[in-house]
């Protein structure tokens, strides 16, 4: 593998100044922390953004698949999340609770649901920002579920500037937006604000959410701090879906790329790091966020971790992956502003 750190010294852009002003926003969270420095994300002309309007640029990793009885569960701890945060260098996590097959919420709800918030008080304690993702890909389906545990989550962390609420994970190739997505996206943004007013929210698109040119014709309305889901797979998807989320951004939609991989789109395969390299690029020049999948020890192309790895984080060299190491050198030289 290439050095690394000569691959992404370009991504090392000091911005101490604006680093020393924002920290004068946010008291609660850890002194130096992301949180302590950009406080409570808003979207705005096209960019999430700082509180102090600065467009921002969150990495960092996604857990696996919260079901219970599936080799993701066991990361969902506060150790994890330290090392990322402190070791890693990520500004942001993903707690990817899954709602659909075996042990899922559906299934399993309180301890699916316990996974979530322990990794949420570990970023709040952190001081990193941390994505609530609704991981399913029949959503609609289980409307009910959604808007009940979103209301719960709105609740107990609305008031927390580090939370982000993404409610659709990936749409499938045969889900409508208008007929679908949309409505859905409706009920469960109306229910998250009926408690927590400004959170970001993020919205999945059809084709495993790779239809952002058809959110970008046929926005939702009526609310502040929306932005939607792009995600790629370096060895599968290449020039053409950035051409394609090139377009929805032109149009002024608001994009958060919150699941992506260095691999295949089965999730499996050797790192593409041209292509890899080359989607960083442009989500570098458009300021985008980024959440790479994901942190697990499963034997497949994707997974950060190797069998061995320690469930509770505190990883050394030895106990990455590929893929790991790959990804953590990414998220230790990414800035969060441009």
């Amino acid at each position: 593998m290439p050095n690394l750190r000569v691959l992404f010294a370009f991504f090392s852009q000091p911005c101490l100044a604006l680093a020393l002003l924002f920290s004068l926003s946010v008291g609660a969270a850890p002194a130096g922390s992301p949180v302590a420095l950009y406080g409570h994300l808003a979207t705005k002309q096209g960019y999430l953004v700082s509180e102090t309007n600065v467009p921002l640029s969150l990495a960092g990793p996604s857990l696996f698949w919260s079901n219970s009885g599936w080799p993701g569960e066991a990361f969902y701890n506060a150790g994890v999340v330290e090392t990322v945060a402190k070791d890693w260098n990520a500004s942001v996590i993903r707690a990817a609770m899954g709602a659909d097959s075996g042990g899922s919420y559906i299934k399993d709800p309180e301890a699916n649901k316990a996974r979530v918030i322990a990794v949420v008080e570990a970023a709040i304690e952190q001081g990193i920002y941390v994505i609530i993702d609704w991981h399913s890909h029949r959503a609609e389906d289980i409307e009910a579920q959604a808007v009940a545990f979103f209301s719960e989550m709105a609740t107990r962390f609305g008031d927390s500037p580090n939370v982000i609420y993404e409610i659709y994970n990936e749409p499938l190739n045969t889900t409508d937006w208008q007929d679908d997505v949309k409505p859905y996206a409706n009920k469960v943004i109306s229910a998250i604000r009926k408690i927590d007013p400004d959170n970001v929210i993020l919205v999945g698109t059809p084709t495993w959410s790779q239809d952002v040119d058809l959110a970008a014709k046929d926005p939702l309305i009526g609310y502040a701090n929306i932005a939607y889901v792009l995600h790629f797979y370096a060895g599968t998807h290449k020039q053409p879906l950035r051409d394609k989320a090139q377009k929805a951004i032109d149009a002024g939609l608001t994009l958060f790329v919150s699941e992506w991989g260095s691999v295949e789109a089965t999730g499996d395969g050797d790192i593409d790091l041209e292509e890899s390299l080359r989607w960083l690029v442009w989500i570098k020049q458009n300021h985008l966020s980024h959440v790479s999948w994901s942190i697990t020890n499963k034997q497949e192309g994707s997974a950060m971790l190797l069998p061995h790895a320690p469930t509770n984080g505190k990883w050394k060299d030895e106990h990455l992956s590929p893929n790991g190491l790959f990804l953590r050198e990414i998220f230790r030289a990414w800035q969060v502003t441009p």
